[in-house]
């Protein structure tokens, strides 16, 4: 017994050491994207300052699908083995993708005022979007909703799973329905230019980084939620 809570202990502490890593990496990462996006990318000849939402608002809105992706994923691996750990994913996952998809409406929101002269449109892009959000969280108040866990595990890899159908809806949006949404990333040319382009680079890095991080310590403190659970129910 002492050996296997040693060797726990252990395996705790490397954990604790590398998200503590990824954390510093992300900081670091985010530094350096705050520089490339406010001093290294020149300023937009017609749009101005504003533009430089840009380099928040898109690595926002991808890491918002790959948050989402993740739930699809950890969803279905949780219907196949029925393992928490996997649902512990999906349910970390949905919470940092509901933030990212929050600072994509608000900073698409802000940029469309000067640009389009207001903050919203129903513009099919803007509207799949709102769409996306309101799925997820209805996923999290779901969870909230129900309080045995297979159940709240079970009917919310069903939705994480359906909910995840609308992600190619919104990135496509743009290219099936008419819209006033600019069309960045083609199928064959980036409408993107030289150092701007290397300024959203190293954003979508820093973010990708960033989200990495939060889904460690989401997920660590998930399964200890699981565990204070656990040990609930075995002193009733």
């Amino acid at each position: 017994m002492d050996m296997i809570q040693t060797t726990i202990g252990q395996n705790e502490r490397r954990d604790r050491r590398g998200v503590n890593l990824l954390g510093y990496t992300a900081l670091a990462g985010i530094l350096v994207a705050l520089y490339a996006v406010f001093f290294y990318a020149p300023r937009e000849a017609m749009m101005g300052e504003v533009q430089r939402i840009f380099y928040f608002h898109v690595p926002s809105a991808y890491i918002a699908f790959l948050a989402f992706a993740v739930v699809f994923v950890s969803s279905v691996q949780y219907l196949r083995t029925r393992d928490a750990g996997w649902d512990a994913r999906a349910h970390a996952s949905a919470e940092i993708g509901v933030v990212f998809c929050t600072i994509a409406l608000v900073t698409g929101s802000i940029w469309a005022k000067p640009i389009w002269g207001a903050w919203w449109t129903w513009d099919p892009r803007l509207t799949t979007t709102l769409v996306l959000w309101l799925i997820y969280v209805s996923y999290l108040m779901l969870r909230r909703a129900l309080d045995e866990p297979e159940r709240r595990a079970r009917f919310a890899a069903v939705v994480g799973i359906i909910g995840f159908v609308d992600v190619p809806l919104v990135f496509m949006s743009i290219r099936w329905w008419r819209t006033i949404h600019p069309v960045v990333f083609n199928a064959d040319s980036i409408d993107v230019d030289g150092q701007m382009m290397v300024a959203l680079v190293v954003s979508l890095a820093a973010f990708t980084i960033l989200y990495l991080y939060l889904l460690k310590l989401r997920v660590g403190l998930e399964r200890l939620q699981i565990r204070v659970e656990a040990l609930q129910r075995a002193r009733w």
